[in-house]
């Protein structure tokens, strides 16, 4: 059906702009009432939940294609030196799409980082109950796995994992990591095989998980791709619909933004939505001047690449273990490293054929970046800066995990499947080499959040409440990762999952 056809003809109660991970949940749950007429737009394809093509539904197959990405980077070459490449699915499930589908809850710290902003309603206590009930996972303890929700999450197993992967976490052991049993279960301190929401080599992402067809038959929810929304329209102060990229409007009673940390912000924007000042500069009319886009953050990544033996040079499935630990500045009670094991790396690229990927990062970065727009035109880039490392801590935390990783590289029986590492190499052997080559090949690990904050009263940097509704104005909320008041500690896609079934109750 076209995007602008029968849509832009009648009146919906709801209408959210976005179909990806928060998005998909939104338009299930609040189609639960039949008596709610509910339109999903999404700006990438709408594919039904058995036809997603291998790109998006091969689990091995991580960061989708320039068919289902929005083609952003960063304007991080005057801090950096480079830009970074800003991944974002463009699809229904979105990022969701084409992760690495790592299905890690955020942690009771993190929420009570979230609560100390003076939110209410974000407790450990409040979020628990409603993890479990989003997923469906055959194994761990009942106290802490939920069996029967939409969201599949399996742990894998040892047996599951590349044999280089096997000898990564062995390795960890042997260098004082605990192993772990289930991330998402009573410990998190240490080394384990992934949680991932892969059922069969199939990623499962919430265009599949939530809108199953079934769903999609209800009579009061409209599903539409290649939908992508320019701006809300209000009449005064209060939200009456969205007007469409390619043309035309379309009527709400009231409009969710769940277009992502950095689609929701440039909408919000281009709206009238945002810094004053910013938006007098691109003439864009200011109905409420508010710190949208000032306070992105995203967990800096890289990468130390190790070719494999070439007996030891397997490299499926992909996604294998992970680290999650502490860092020396790290707060009480807070993990703020991963040393994530991948083998996203393309062969050819190692001189054996093989090779496996210790991608290290700091998960509570203190640096904060920026997203704002470049013009008025909804189909230019937005203009995103990570800002890495401009907090020093960042950086002085990535060397130590960066340290940590190359220990386990030397460490078997990890190094007996290794035949060299090859990034950074061995000619990086002092710290400041180190410095260098982390500075100069510093990648994202596609978490960008929190360029729309939720905050309590008063919080000067809250764009939004605790609902997701935003301040200033009637009948306008905005529901995804960029509401969250600050980064988590772990890949952030079930918390993005979270935040929308948290939201989704509370509007009933």
């Amino acid at each position: 059906m076209p995007a602008h056809a029968a849509i832009t003809e009648k009146r919906f109660d709801v209408v959210i702009a976005g179909g990806g991970s928060a998005g998909a949940v939104l338009a299930r749950r609040l189609s639960e009432n039949p008596n709610r007429t509910v339109l999903l737009l999404e700006a990438g394809p709408a594919y039904a939940p058995a036809a997603y093509p291998d790109v998006i539904a091969d689990a091995n197959r991580v960061g989708g294609d320039p068919a289902h990405d929005w083609g952003y980077h960063t304007q991080d070459r005057l801090g950096l030196g480079h830009d970074v490449r800003a991944i974002r699915g463009k699809v229904l499930g979105g990022s969701s799409g084409v992760n690495a589908a790592v299905a890690m809850r955020a942690r009771a710290s993190d929420f009570a980082r979230w609560t100390a902003r003076g939110l209410d309603g974000w407790s450990w206590d409040d979020v628990f109950p409603v993890f479990k009930a989003l997923e469906n996972t055959p194994t761990g303890d009942e106290a802490w796995r939920g069996r029967s929700g939409p969201f599949p999450i399996r742990q894998r197993t040892m047996e599951e994992i590349t044999p280089s992967m096997r000898a990564f976490v062995l390795a960890s052991e042997a260098v004082g990591l605990s192993r772990i049993a289930d991330f998402n279960g009573a410990e998190q301190d240490g080394v384990s095989p992934y949680p991932l929401n892969v059922v069969d080599g199939r990623r499962i992402n919430t265009g599949i998980a939530y809108l199953t067809e079934e769903v999609r038959r209800r009579p009061n929810l409209t599903v539409v791709g290649g939908a992508d929304v320019d701006a809300v329209l209000f009449d005064g102060r209060r939200a009456r619909g969205v007007r469409l990229t390619g043309g035309g409007t379309v009527e709400a009673g009231q409009v969710i933004l769940s277009a992502g940390a950095f689609g929701s912000p440039a909408i919000l924007m281009r709206s009238g939505i945002g810094p004053a000042m910013h938006l007098r500069d691109l003439d864009i009319p200011v109905l409420q001047d508010a710190p949208v886009g000032e306070r992105l953050k995203e967990h800096p990544f890289f990468y130390n690449v190790y070719a494999l033996q070439r007996d030891a040079k397997a490299m499926a499935p992909v996604a294998g273990a992970i680290i999650w630990t502490r860092s020396s500045e790290a707060a009480r009670d807070e993990l703020d490293l991963h040393i994530s094991g991948t083998h996203i790396f393309d062969p050819a690229q190692s001189p054996t054929g093989g090779a496996i990927v210790l991608a290290c990062s700091v998960t509570l970065p203190k640096s904060v970046g920026s997203v704002g727009l470049a013009s008025r035109d909804p189909r230019a880039m937005p203009l995103i800066r990570y800002n890495f490392f401009e907090d020093p801590s960042d950086l002085r935390r990535m060397m130590e995990a960066v340290r940590l990783s190359r220990r386990i590289g030397r460490t078997a029986p990890f190094s007996d499947v290794v035949a060299a590492e090859m990034q950074p190499g061995p000619d990086v052997d002092d710290d400041e080499a180190l410095r260098r080559a982390v500075l100069s090949t510093v990648d994202g690990y596609a978490h960008p959040t929190s360029s729309v904050p939720m905050g309590g009263p008063d919080d000067p940097w809250a764009v939004v409440d605790g609902d997701g509704a935003v301040r200033g104005v009637q009948d306008l909320h905005v529901v995804d990762a960029s509401i969250m008041p600050d980064i988590v500690s772990a890949p952030t896609n079930v918390t993005t999952i979270l935040i929308a079934e948290m939201i989704s109750r509370r509007l009933g």
